[in-house]
């Protein structure tokens, strides 16, 4: 009891220094409404961690966004995926503040930028720095707009705040800014991994999920386990704000050994490019085949998260014959809500004896090193260290399909994936690409690089490629207006675009010959054009859209609308 007290006051000061490492009061709010969170900081994303907050925009899109505190705009980014359209604010204390998913900009901003766009002639504009002196900015200072742009599920604003100088992104709840929050998080689910030649747990030598039961108040505990040599867990574990339905992510987990801390880790900080070890954070394979997410409370070896903390023997358990452990995971969320789950385990040796058939194929893949493999007509290679241990890899043709494993290990490199495409005509060759069909109803473009008498792609998914073929044309269809219409009245034009086969690559639209800017909604394949982006000149115009898909096919579209001017 004195160990668990000592470790629950040790957990509580780390805590407040960490809260006081922050300016409370430099920051203001990005929105005037209250703030609900559909996304916490460190929430587990796919193949990364959420690296700042969500905030719910009430379902609209539109609304006010305010510079949090004095500075200038250091960057601007504006990518049809991603963060969609966003503002980078660099404040003089040391931090710069990032607001994503806008619909547009401030005026003066927003004028700027679209320059660029129709000098570049070019809805994406990758990155703009800018100086101090050009759009300094106040505290409070309308800077944007909140939208849906880029990669969002829906309308919010993503906010983040970063160190300037290193780029890590830091927890904006620890900046001061108030999230109603009073429910402790919940334990899903617990499983429990055999980590060494000769573990055994309940007499077996495999990992599998153990039955937990909620007590009330925060309070779980699991079936009782008999078990002997080195063990791990893992949990499934989420976390809601009041007054909202979504599972977020916590703040902290950790584990205690009869009283004594084994393992501990908090999204306080951390790194862009240590973000990729969330697929060694987890358990990754069940992951990949259930859709469901463990946070393992050990560190395996390739693992460089710098988020853990005091680690003993990188929280892996070493169950000795005929002693009895507590094992006790705590979770808590930012506003220190906690919640326990308790595992008792009875040190018992088994006497089971498991001949194990060794896996082994004829590809062996030696992390270290550089790896090529071929079969028929596909090639793969594997720059070194692209996996993060040796293993023996599954590698064949069969029916056209390059099965190359599945996609339950993790990688820490891009491989080349190469077929070779002789056989084909030309004019075959055209309309061939390579596509990922884990999912045959659903099968993914893969961007394919083609070079004489073979196609190749670098991606970091094992899984199974085939060549596809895709002939037909995009379609095109214009929205809420048609050919030799009116539309006087109408302040932005708008096109439906779609491909069934490898998908949208790029598009071009036109009014009176000059090329016009088209916003993209790529969930729901909308191309929008605001009227208020230039003058147009006389009542009759043409407008004209062509669209490209990533093989080549292309589809044209005209049609002439009537427009008055008003003033």
């Amino acid at each position: 009891m004195k160990k668990l007290i000592l470790s629950s006051i040790l957990l509580l000061h780390f805590l407040c220094f960490s809260q006081e490492k922050y300016p409370k009061n430099y920051f203001i709010e990005p929105v005037s409404i209250p703030i609900f969170l559909s996304g916490s900081f460190g929430e587990l994303r796919s193949n990364h961690f959420h690296a700042g907050i969500d905030i719910k925009t009430q379902g609209k899109e539109g609304l006010n966004v305010f510079a949090t505190a004095d500075g200038y705009v250091s960057r601007i980014k504006v990518q049809q995926l991603g963060y969609g359209k966003a503002i980078y604010i660099t404040h003089p204390n040391g931090y710069t503040s990032v607001y994503g998913h806008l619909s547009k900009f401030a005026d003066e901003i927003e004028k700027h930028v679209k320059s660029i766009q129709y000098k570049k002639e070019n809805y994406a504009t990758e990155n703009l720095y800018f100086k101090k002196d050009k759009f300094s900015v106040k505290k409070g200072e309308i800077i944007a707009y909140s939208g849906d742009t880029g990669g969002s599920g829906g309308p919010h604003l993503h906010y983040e705040i970063r160190d300037t100088e290193t780029e890590h992104v830091i927890n904006p709840l620890l900046f001061g800014l108030k999230v109603e929050d009073t429910i402790a998080p919940a334990f899903r689910a617990l499983k429990v991994y055999a980590l060494s030649s000769d573990a055994r747990i309940n007499q077996q030598r495999k990992s599998f999920q153990i039955p937990i039961k909620n007590l009330g108040i925060g309070k779980y505990i699991a079936d009782r386990i008999t078990a002997s040599s080195v063990i791990g867990f893992g949990v499934n574990v989420f976390d809601r704000f009041n007054k909202a339905p979504n599972k977020n992510g916590i703040y902290s987990l950790e584990m205690l050994v009869n009283g004594q801390r084994f393992y501990y880790h908090d999204v306080e900080t951390f790194s862009f490019s240590e973000s990729k070890f969330l697929n060694l954070h987890i358990d990754y394979e069940h992951y990949k085949k259930y859709k469901r997410r463990y946070q393992k409370t050990y560190k395996v070896t390739s693992n460089r998260l710098s988020t853990y903390k005091d680690l003993i023997n990188n929280g892996k358990i070493n169950i000795q014959k005929n002693l009895n452990y507590t094992i006790e995971i705590i979770a808590k969320d930012f506003e220190g809500n906690v919640s326990s789950l308790k595992i008792p385990v009875a040190g018992k040796e088994s006497n089971t004896i498991f001949t194990e058939q060794k896996d082994t194929t004829a590809y062996k893949v030696i992390a270290k090193k550089f790896n090529k493999f071929k079969q028929q007509n596909v090639t793969v290679a594997f720059p070194k260290r692209t996996f993060y241990e040796d293993v023996y890899l599954d590698f064949k043709i069969d029916e056209k399909i390059a099965k190359i494993h599945t996609p339950t290990i993790p990688l820490d490199k891009k491989f080349t994936l190469t077929f070779n495409v002789s056989k084909y005509s030309e004019a075959e060759k055209q309309f061939l690409y390579i596509a990922n069909i884990e999912y045959p109803k659903y099968p993914r473009y893969e961007p394919t690089k083609k070079k004489d008498s073979t196609f190749f792609i670098t991606t970091k998914t094992l899984g199974n490629y085939t060549l596809l073929s895709d002939s037909i044309k995009p379609t095109i269809k214009l929205l809420y207006f048609k050919d030799q219409q009116w539309i006087s009245n109408s302040k932005t034009l708008k096109v439906k675009i779609a491909d069934i086969g490898s998908g949208i690559k790029n598009f071009r639209a036109t009014i009176d010959g000059k090329w016009v800017l088209m916003q993209y909604n790529h969930k729901k394949r909308i191309l929008t054009y605001n009227f208020s982006d230039k003058k147009l000149f006389g009542s009759k115009h043409i407008f004209k859209i062509v669209v490209s898909d990533n093989v080549g096919n292309t589809n044209a579209l005209s049609a002439t609308f009537f427009k008055k001017q008003i003033n």
